[in-house]
């Protein structure tokens, strides 16, 4: 069997308007596109490495995605990338020591300027049992606070 040189993952995203999604995508990786053309971006993310293309397209309301995420390896990760999104004008919000898809996760979120929800998060401790119904909290939106300081609800889980 031939072995496949894979080089990057490739995520092509319809945007309402390209410009305001190029100004979030600029500060959330912190770098500039590589490309850009008449409705047209692209992101040519070394770390993660990461094809990443907006398409402007008229759309309503969200699709079909829940939300998309990086994962790393040190809640001091998760901590040092929601700090770099604060600092470059994002509004982060963090939900630490979570319970979610049967792990125990650190985690800090953005939304770009669709709706769409990105996560940075540590896997703490994965394989969780099941809990019962009435103690599920994946994928309830709970407040979250950073700094002492209560932020808005957390609605996605991965």
């Amino acid at each position: 069997m031939t072995a496949i040189n894979t080089l990057k993952a490739h995520l092509a995203m319809n945007v309402t308007n390209v410009e305001t999604s190029i100004e979030f995508y600029k500060k959330m990786f912190g770098i500039e596109p590589s490309k850009v053309r008449t409705g047209y971006a692209k992101f040519d993310v070394q770390n993660p490495p990461l094809n990443l293309t907006l398409n402007q397209n008229a759309f309503a309301g969200k699709g079909a995605l829940s939300h998309m995420g990086i994962q790393v390896a040190a809640t001091e990760d998760v901590i040092a990338l929601r700090e770099q999104w604060a600092e470059r004008g994002l509004k982060p919000r963090e939900e630490m020591q979570t319970t979610c898809c049967y792990a125990l996760q650190d985690k800090a979120w953005v939304n770009d300027p669709d709706g769409n929800e990105w996560e940075v998060f540590v896997v703490l401790e994965d394989n969780l049992a099941e809990a019962k119904s009435e103690d599920a909290t994946c994928c309830v939106p709970t407040f979250t606070s950073i700094e002492g300081k209560k932020q808005e609800a957390a609605t996605a889980c991965c």
